[in-house]
């Protein structure tokens, strides 16, 4: 079949299957199988390729299964981390996580960072590239999970895989942080049942923040934030509606919280100063 016809063909079958963006789509899923991307296809709409390559990974996506999932990776924050079966998905809004917390230890001088249920690793193992004097501890309970931040840490030299339980652990095991950053599960165990299907498919352990979606910023604010270091910092990313209880929470160890609104208008972002 011409590249051209299966092309239209599979946007035809990923609309019809109700995606959303079914184009971009399409072109993951076509660089992907066949290694041709967006240019190449336009370019040379008469090669022929096997479409059947293509159908299978089609209708995985259609059934509800993650595109990052089939493709096996996913871009955050200008590099790439390898996703799957077990592991929460990097977002964009978890970008402006990063950001904020780039932004809050530019001045500090071989910053320590905790980055507590790590998953991919994403933010600490960037955190990590980008602050190349920084020491980064990240904690992750998920086997699962784990396996794919180690995969992920590729001996990143300043980066420190832990596997621990972050209610259990002894926190202050290693040196005190100057960052706690962390997106934690903030899901209502209740409400994980009418989220879409693609992220049902994501690990439960990873979105169910317990009965009213607070039991990790509980945690955080009991147990970890009072061994950050004498004017240290804790970053979290948080659900509608939730910044200002963590704020509340964080108050009692930090002496200044505020909330970062993400491209949504959304109060995606809270932040504690010790």
């Amino acid at each position: 079949m011409r590249i051209s016809d299966a092309y239209s063909l599979a946007v035809s079958l990923l609309k019809d299957g109700g995606i959303e963006d079914a184009l971009f789509e399409a072109d993951c899923i076509f660089e992907y199988v066949f290694g041709i991307d967006r240019i190449k296809r336009i370019n040379h709409p008469e090669a022929e390729v096997d479409f059947k390559n293509a159908e299978e990974l089609i209708k995985k996506r259609i059934s509800g299964v993650p595109l990052q999932y089939i493709l096996g990776k996913w871009d955050f924050y200008g590099f790439t981390y390898k996703v799957g079966e077990g592991v929460l998905i990097p977002r964009p809004e978890t970008e402006l996580l990063v950001e904020n917390g780039i932004e809050l230890i530019k001045n500090i001088e071989k910053p320590v960072i905790y980055d507590l249920c790590a998953g991919t690793g994403c933010i600490g193992l960037t955190l990590a590239r980008l602050i190349p004097d920084s020491e980064v501890f990240l904690f992750e309970k998920s086997e699962n999970a784990f396996r794919y931040l180690t995969e992920n840490f590729n001996s990143i030299k300043n980066a420190f895989p832990v596997m621990a339980d972050i209610f259990t652990f002894d926190c202050e095991k290693y040196k005190k942080p100057d960052l706690i950053i962390s997106n934690p599960p903030y899901i209502r165990t209740d409400d994980i049942s009418s989220l879409q299907t693609e992220v049902q498919r994501e690990p439960k352990i990873a979105l169910d923040g317990g009965k009213d979606g607070f039991d990790f910023y509980r945690i955080i604010s009991e147990k970890w934030l009072p061994v950050l270091n004498e004017n240290g910092i804790v970053a979290v990313e948080c659900g509608e509606d939730q910044s200002d209880d963590i704020k509340k929470m964080f108050s009692s160890v930090c002496k200044k919280t505020y909330s970062v609104k993400d491209f949504n208008g959304t109060e995606r972002i809270v932040i504690g100063e010790k």
